[in-house]
């Protein structure tokens, strides 16, 4: 076997994340970079170790005997370099700490409070990471993330949050042109959908007992902040998250169009590593997003 080259050890993390989901694209999104640049550094050390990791078939990805021998080698190994760095970082003289959490929950709920904590604790800074890779993962780099989960993860120290609740909006002129007979809408009422969570007006109709028009347009977007975007310029209706589109609420640029509001099957959970729970500066951080945003009820 040939001798390792420096750049390996980038190459190793980034095989221990693609060999834990076997798959690039989630391994991508743990890591903040992209599919292509993880299939890049799987290749260049499958080329310096001379081995195949993975068998890569048209829709999965397989580790190969000799990857998964490499995996159980390496990772206890990584995780280890990883706990040592960060012992390394709290010796300087300033503290930090790495959050990751949802686009939207941070651009309308979290980063609007956070000069508070910053004001609190002027000696921590706060390196805050967002992707939209939603639901049921806790990325490895990031000592805390805010995620949504159907019940706690297991092996990580999770406090609930509050479960993700849905109310359906629109702008001011779309909610005066609403019309319901009968509890169903006969108005025109295209609809906007989260792709996420495409079932997720059957099941608002279900719950409120309000029927939709069967042949309402649909309009589908990637990202609840363009859905937000979407319902306030007037193309349609969407479900949206409380509390964290409050503030538009309270602008006027969206309304509620009923009260009715979906409870999913995910709860917010803001969530660790248990190797992370003694750090002195993740517990501040933890104790402050527990006070401000965590449900009391």
């Amino acid at each position: 076997m040939k001798p390792l080259q420096r750049s390996s050890l980038r190459g190793l993390r980034t095989f221990c994340a693609a060999a834990r989901y076997e798959s690039f694209r989630l391994a991508a999104e743990e890591l903040f970079i992209t599919s292509s640049a993880v299939s890049h550094q799987i290749k260049s050390l499958e080329q310096e170790l001379g081995i195949l990791l993975f068998e890569r078939g048209t829709r999965d990805l397989k580790l190969t005997s000799a990857g998964r021998s490499l995996y159980e080698d390496i990772d206890p190994l990584i995780e280890q370099l990883e706990a040592s760095l960060a012992k390394y970082r709290e010796t300087g003289q300033r503290k930090s700490v790495r959050l990751s959490v949802q686009p939207f929950f941070a651009s309308e709920f979290f980063v609007p409070r956070l000069s508070e904590f910053t004001a609190e604790h002027p000696d921590i800074d706060i390196q805050v990471g967002t992707s939209d890779e939603a639901e049921e993962k806790h990325p490895a780099d990031a000592d805390l993330s805010v995620r949504l989960f159907r019940s706690p993860p297991g092996g990580m120290r999770s406090d609930l949050l509050f479960p993700l609740r849905m109310v359906p909006a629109g702008s001011p002129d779309f909610a005066k042109a609403v019309k319901l007979k009968n509890k169903k809408i006969v108005s025109d009422f295209p609809v906007i959908v989260h792709e996420s969570r495409p079932k997720a007006w059957t099941n608002w109709s279900r719950s409120s007992g309000i029927g939709l028009p069967e042949t309402s347009k649909t309009m589908r977007l990637d990202s609840m902040i363009a859905v937000v975007r979407a319902v306030e310029q007037g193309l349609g209706a969407a479900l949206v998250p409380v509390p964290l589109a409050d503030l538009w609420f309270k602008q006027g640029s969206i309304q509620r169009l009923f009260e009715h509001e979906l409870i999913a099957e995910v709860s917010y959970y803001l969530v660790s590593r248990e190797d992370r729970s003694g750090d002195e500066t993740v517990e501040i951080l933890r104790n402050w997003i527990l006070q401000n945003f965590a449900d009391p009820r």
